[in-house]
C-alpha cells in the first residue's frame, strides 16, 4: 500500500465551459495495486489523508478524507459525525490520471472533477 496525492480540477460544465484549474481538490489517499481506494489501509493512515479544496478568489479549505459506511466524504469539521462533502461512489472509481470523480460540494451542487495528477505522497 502506498499513499498518493491526487490532484483534480473542475471538469467542463455549464459553470466551467472549458473546465478550470482554479477550482478543485488535492487529497491524499491509499490506493491498491489496481488504483482503487484501499479502505483497510485508510484505517491505518486516516490522519495522513488530508484534503485541500481550492477555488479562485476564496481561501483554501482543509479537511480529512473519511470513510463513512460504504461512502467517502471530505470532512472539514472532525467534531461532527457526518462529512461535509460526499464523493459520488468513490469506492467504485479508478483513481488514475484522465478519470473523473464527482463531489457534492457545500452548496449542494454535484460537480465533476478531472484527475490531472496521481503521485506518491511523501510526508513532510
Amino acid at each position: 500500500m502506498t499513499l498518493y496525492r491526487i490532484h483534480m480540477n473542475a471538469a467542463r460544465s455549464e459553470e466551467f465551459p472549458e473546465g478550470s484549474d482554479k477550482h478543485g481538490y488535492d487529497f491524499v489517499a491509499p490506493l491498491d495495486a489496481d488504483s482503487h481506494l484501499d479502505p483497510d489501509a485508510w484505517k491505518a493512515h486516516k490522519h495522513d489523508c488530508v484534503v485541500r479544496r481550492f477555488s479562485n478568489g476564496e481561501p483554501d479549505e482543509r479537511g480529512l478524507l473519511r470513510h463513512i459506511g460504504k461512502g467517502w466524504t471530505i470532512d472539514y469539521d472532525p467534531t461532527t459525525a457526518a462529512g461535509d462533502e460526499p464523493f459520488f461512489k468513490l469506492d467504485k472509481h479508478l483513481i488514475s490520471v484522465g478519470e473523473y470523480l464527482s463531489v457534492r460540494e457545500d452548496d449542494g451542487e454535484m460537480r465533476t472533477f478531472h484527475i490531472v495528477a496521481v503521485q506518491p505522497y511523501l510526508k513532510k
